[in-house]
């Protein structure tokens, strides 16, 4: 059996964050709307999940016309069946990740991120999967303790964080 590998560069609008991830089931999206509706109601957000069976159709919702286009095209472009895409704003993946883990048909995430990002697909006579993701870019070197400074005086800005 042949297969080849494509590399899918992911559109995120500016303020923007992607959440990639497998499910398994048509109510996808519908639990997935309400997942993030309920968790975390200020959310504005698109989402388009791809069946692989039955019609294959590209399934969409969300509260964000722009949000749900780009989540769609997006979905289009990784063509990966049981593949979902979120697109979010005015807030954060970590907003809601637990609880769209626990979404009975959710498989797994892949990334929630709001760096460039490019989906590895592999593609056989049969269909198309996602082997991975590279999110951002390669580190360019270990933190010192002004790093580590810089770190902790911005977690205590958007957080509780205290050491």
């Amino acid at each position: 059996m042949d297969f080849k590998l494509d590399l899918v560069q992911v559109t995120i609008p500016e303020d923007a964050n992607v959440i990639i991830g497998q499910s398994h089931f048509i109510k996808t999206v519908e639990d997935i709307y309400e997942c993030i509706v309920t968790t975390n109601p200020s959310l504005k957000f698109g989402i388009a999940f791809i069946e692989a069976s039955g019609p294959r159709l590209i399934r969409f919702d969300g509260n964000d016309e722009e949000l749900i286009k780009i989540a769609v095209e997006n979905a289009q472009k990784i063509g990966a069946g049981h593949c979902f895409v979120i697109v979010l704003k005015e807030g954060f993946p970590i907003n809601i990740k637990n609880q769209l883990q626990n979404v009975q048909e959710v498989i797994g995430i892949f990334a929630a991120t709001a760096n460039p990002l490019q989906i590895i697909i592999a593609e056989s006579e049969q269909g198309r999967g996602i082997l991975g993701v590279i999110d951002g870019f390669k580190p360019l070197g270990i933190e010192n303790q002004k790093d580590i400074e810089n770190r902790e005086d911005f977690l205590r800005k958007i957080t509780q964080y205290k050491r």
